[in-house]
């Protein structure tokens, strides 16, 4: 399911669509969404290096970590850091979000300790202004990286929550929806912590993504149980969980699945889930006053039951039922009738209908068709 999504950030947009977008939701109770955000930077870089992709490279928004740290989570997944600035370019805001900062230091400029970091690193020092945030990585998208045609290019954000904190939540789904319909994104992808913020932000992010995942624990929350304040929330947390992925198709419809996740030292593994496991999940199904499956003895006599226009067959003659009355009674009329019976049958066969009025009050001519003097 995690191969799903990073599978369809990898094959892109096509030409007049909007980019596919994903966003992936965690929360205290299971503070896993970095581990499967760096996941998915991983996977979506080695398909880059390997001509895989439809982007050609990738610009990361770095809020929550800074520059250094992606430079050395590249290095541990064999990623060629060496000509990392042909490939992904990351826009710092991180180290001075504000300008704090370079106004303390009388305007110099923050060096980066690395000279890796200074190749593939930009200072942004105002998160607060959305129309150069946005013009800042087309820019770094469009020069950053060389190929022939049309150059795209994947936006990664690693905190909108981060965002969200200096910006209104309308500037930054401005950013975002910005991202999706400009030709050269090929597709984007973010990560929110979702009980940070009100459900109506929540709700406008998933809005406009095409996939949304969610990390959930497999254990119920420590602070639902009395008896788990006192003690350390470490102590109850686990590194298991469910991970839930909302997927929009191009067709309107919309597929839910699901896997099972545990962080490791090395990262982030994904599991189907069990039989035991789904057997589990149909138990907890609300139990309710009827059965929605049949019993064998119900199908049984659910065969045997002779629809009204169903051909009987089984060596007689066929007879089809036509409403008005019933087979019994269509056997006599296979018998010859006589005179007397022809001449009943056929005085029976004529009738009339007979019209009282219920009231004197009423007029004379309502028994008329009261659209006679239409000329129809």
């Amino acid at each position: 399911m995690a191969d799903s999504i990073c599978r369809a950030l990898r094959d892109g947009a096509l030409e007049g669509e909007l980019a596919p977008a994903l966003t992936l939701k965690d929360s205290i109770n299971s503070p896993f969404g970095f581990h499967a955000f760096a996941h998915v930077l991983m996977q979506l870089s080695s398909n880059i290096l390997a001509g895989k992709s439809q982007s050609r490279g990738l610009v990361l928004l770095a809020f929550s970590r800074s520059p250094a740290y992606y430079l050395e989570l590249l290095k541990k997944s064999g990623g060629n850091v060496g000509s990392s600035e042909k490939w992904i370019q990351i826009l710092d805001c991180y180290t001075d979000p504000l300008g704090w900062k370079e106004r303390f230091t009388g305007g110099e400029k923050i060096s980066n300790v690395h000279q890796e970091v200074s190749n593939l690193s930009h200072l942004c020092t105002n998160v607060r202004d959305m129309d150069n945030l946005f013009s800042s990585i087309i820019t770094l998208g469009k020069a950053g990286f060389v190929g022939e045609g049309t150059v795209r290019f994947c936006v990664a954000i690693d905190s909108v929550t981060d965002m969200l904190r200096h910006s209104s939540t309308s500037a930054v789904a401005g950013l975002l929806s910005n991202f999706r319909s400009n030709d050269k994104v090929s597709s984007t992808f973010w990560l929110v912590h979702e009980d940070l913020h009100e459900e109506k932000v929540i709700a406008a992010l998933e809005y406009m993504s095409s996939m949304v995942a969610t990390v959930e624990p497999l254990t119920p929350s420590p602070y639902v149980c009395e008896s788990s304040l006192n003690t350390p929330y470490l102590e109850h947390s686990s590194t298991k969980g469910r991970f839930h992925v909302r997927i929009k198709r191009r067709n309107g419809r919309v597929r839910v699945i699901c896997e099972n996740f545990k962080v490791e030292q090395s990262g982030i593994k994904f599991t189907s889930i069990s039989s035991e496991d789904a057997v589990v999940n149909q138990g907890l199904v609300p139990k309710v006053q009827f059965n929605l499956q049949l019993s064998e003895k119900e199908q049984i006599d659910r065969a045997r039951v002779v629809l009204p226009f169903e051909h009987q067959g089984n060596g007689k003659p066929i007879q089809i039922y036509d409403g008005r009355r019933s087979l019994t009674d269509s056997k006599d009329d296979d018998k010859p009738l006589s005179t007397s019976e022809k001449s009943k049958d056929e005085g029976a066969g004529k009738g009339e209908i007979i019209y009282f009025r219920d009231s004197e009050d009423e007029m004379p001519d309502s028994d008329e068709d009261p659209d006679d003097d239409l000329d129809i």
